[in-house]
């Protein structure tokens, strides 16, 4: 080769201060002749030179104005005036606030200068059936597909027919979009393409299951999503963490992957018990998933509505976020449905913008920032705005806003999620510690040979309890002949037979205050106390020569379930009120002092048996436990009997008197006569109230002696 047919390489150049290095004549030179000696430095040219600018990735938005194509049709003015929830206008309204806050660039929508686009539109594309098929069945495609060609007539027959679904003619196209679009933005985020994704699609998904819709949800966006990821990239993607936000449960999603465990699901909603909608029992927290999927369904049912930004968080903190870390997944998506928001009439819970922020804050720290949240239910058009453009500003990289003031999760919230945790922790050792007497049988029978070493602490607290009266009060143990109770269930004074007036004491096991180890799950014995208030009630009765009826109510027949409570407390005085108190010849006054959850068996009682002749005061104390109240099923004016004859202290902290943001409410009389108590815990307004509330024993007690 000769010299002339050599290609020299350039020079590397430099910026300094607006001059340009010459490394020839180290000078430096503004293009105009202007020079400035500079100390020459040997010219290193790099094999491979390295990149010297970054361009970061941005969030991807899905987003196609086709899918507001699905609407019901109005069949009278009414609905013209008041919209069905599921709204056309949810996804614009978000697109809009979007474009209003600079993320998008759309001059028609935001009214002012464009600060560029923060987001990459993602093409929405028509999901494929064989796409479709790998989440539902043949026979639920055809059908929807159908639709595209029904009359009116037919239509609306098929939507009275539907479990809380409408069809029109777009109605398919709209779901083959909402599908293809939550595929298409899991794989934008997969491939790399995109940082993380915002699919704002409808009609929503989590609802329908592989053979039928529900639930305004036609195709289970996520679920085919999830499924089509793990078939496509089986090498990027193994594992998949769904976290489902909705309000309800995402029962759709739940049945597609309940057998899977390439796939951890996670839901928190409204359960109520199974009440609230899809309104089943699957949403309970014992549904854990079964075969290969066994330990990758989490429920975190919530027991009532007004749930709120601690309650959220408090949930992600013990929860989600262990079990996300220790599952490990390549791809999280979102069932980002904004109906528990703050404002929305269907969800009624409070869940602020901030806190969704904070949520999908914590959820980047997952999968290495690979995050696609999908957008599911939400029906207030302002709250589903507003809560999908804080989730949008932490996707492309801002902080979260500030939270509110959090306050303490309710009570009923964190037995909740310590439920949700004793069950979990079978499967997964982030929460071993909590519950050290994980794997521990206490239905083990002793048998002549062995001595069985396992059995519930409440036993024996029971069995010190029954020493102690029998030793100071000569209690004796009052049979209940119903083998599914433990003997010392009922134990009484030894008057009870001929006393005038009794005192019947019902009450959960006392108060246990230990030092545990979060290492073991173990607690010290040498530091932990038993807390029994009850001993002031039984002391003060015994010392006016009533008779005294005290009522343990088993905490083992509770079966992991808060609410068994109800059904054991109420059995209970039921069969001590139709198999002795009935017949006790003497008697003719009697007062209840219920103590924690059993007050349920004594509204239980007073509302199905006419007990107004001998009955003369309800007291109890429930800290921030439910209310139960009266349902009389003998007679409508036991009601306003109740309200007269009864004491019941809450906390300052119980939801009756108005934590859900009514600051004036007031417990309606069906609950009985309730009091505002500054102290919070059982122990604590029983030793405030006590006095108070042997006082109105006192008075309903002389007020009956002087009608006689």
């Amino acid at each position: 080769m000769t010299e002339s047919a050599e290609v020299k390489q350039e020079e590397p150049s430099e910026q300094i201060n607006g001059l340009k290095r010459d490394h020839e004549s180290a000078t430096l030179n503004d293009g105009t002749g202007n020079q400035a000696s500079v100390a020459k430095r040997p010219t290193i040219v790099p094999a491979c030179r390295p990149k010297l600018h970054y361009t970061p990735l941005k969030t991807g938005l899905c987003y196609d104005v086709r899918m507001r194509y699905h609407a019901k049709i109005f069949t009278s003015y009414f609905e013209y005036i008041d919209p069905h929830p599921e709204d056309p206008r949810r996804i614009y309204r978000i697109y809009k606030i979007l474009a209003e806050n600079g993320l998008i660039d759309d001059p028609t929508l935001s009214g002012v200068d464009s600060i560029g686009d923060l987001m990459l539109k993602i093409p929405v594309r028509e999901a494929t059936d064989e796409e479709i098929l790998q989440v539902h069945t043949k026979e639920h495609l055809e059908f929807i597909s159908k639709t595209t060609s029904m009359t009116r007539d037919q239509l609306l027959k098929e939507t009275e027919k539907g479990d809380s679904v409408y069809f029109n003619n777009d109605s398919y196209l709209s779901a083959k979009l909402s599908c293809g679009g939550a595929i298409e933005a899991c794989k934008a985020v997969v491939e790399g393409r995109v940082k993380n994704a915002l699919a704002v699609v409808r009609p929503p998904g989590h609802h329908a299951e592989p053979e039928v819709a529900g639930g305004f949800c036609l195709f289970s966006n996520v679920a085919v999503a999830a499924q089509n990821i793990l078939k496509n990239y089986p090498e990027s993607v193994r594992k998949i963490m769904v976290l489902d936000w909705d309000v309800h449960h995402g029962n759709g999603t739940q049945k597609a992957f309940y057998d899977d465990d390439r796939v951890l699901y996670i839901s928190l909603h409204r359960h109520e018990l199974g009440k609230y909608y899809p309104g089943t029992i699957h949403g309970n927290s014992d549904r854990v998933g079964e075969g290969k999927g066994e330990g990758f369904n989490c429920n975190i049912p919530w027991p009532w509505k007004g749930v709120g930004d601690s309650e959220y968080l408090w949930a992600f903190e013990q929860v989600i976020m262990p079990m996300g870390r220790e599952f490990r997944p390549d791809l999280v998506i979102i069932s980002s449905g904004f109906d528990a928001a703050d404002g929305d009439t269907v969800g009624q819970c409070h869940v602020t913008p901030s806190c969704y922020g904070h949520m999908t804050h914590m959820l980047k720290s997952l999968a290495r920032g690979n995050l696609c949240a999908v957008l599911e239910g939400g029906y207030s058009l302002d709250s589903i705005a507003k809560s999908a453009l804080a989730v949008a500003k932490v996707l492309i990289g801002e902080p979260p806003d500030e939270l509110p003031v959090v306050k303490q999760p309710k009570l009923e919230a964190v037995e909740v999620i310590d439920s949700v945790i004793k069950t979990q922790s079978k499967y997964w050792k982030c929460f071993k510690s909590t519950h050290g007497n994980d794997g521990c049988s206490f239905k083990e029978q002793a048998t002549d040979t062995a001595i069985n070493k396992n059995f519930p602490l409440q036993n024996a607290i029971r069995q010190q309890q029954m020493r102690l009266l029998a030793n100071e009060f000569r209690f004796v143990t009052l049979p209940l002949f119903k083998k599914e109770l433990p003997d010392d269930t009922a134990i009484c004074s030894p008057n009870i037979y001929d006393a005038s007036a009794i005192i019947v004491c019902v009450h959960d096991t006392p108060s246990i205050w230990a030092q545990r180890s979060r290492a073991t799950g173990t607690i010290d014995p040498s530091t932990s106390i038993i807390v029994d208030t009850t001993l002031d009630v039984i002391k003060w009765a015994s010392s006016r020569n009533y008779g005294v009826i005290d009522i343990n109510i088993p905490q083992s027949l509770h079966e992991q379930d808060n609410y068994s409570a109800v059904i054991t407390a109420q059995e209970v005085l039921v069969h001590i009120w139709d198999n002795y108190l009935k017949y006790f010849p003497s008697l003719n006054r009697v007062a209840f002092v219920a103590i924690g959850d059993a007050h349920s068996g004594v509204v239980h009682l007073l509302g199905h048996r006419d007990t107004r002749s001998v009955v003369k005061s309800a007291v109890s104390f429930v800290d921030q436990r439910p209310l139960r109240p009266l349902i009389p099923l003998v007679d409508e004016t036991l009601a306003d009997w109740y309200f007269k004859n009864s004491l019941v202290f809450a906390s300052a902290e119980h939801t009756c008197w108005g934590n859900d943001g009514n600051e004036n409410k007031k417990p309606r009389k069906k609950f009985g006569r309730v009091l505002k108590c500054d102290s919070d815990g059982i122990n604590n307004i029983l030793e405030e109230r006590f006095e108070e509330a042997t006082d109105f024993i006192l008075d309903t007690f002389e007020e009956w002696s002087d009608s006689e």
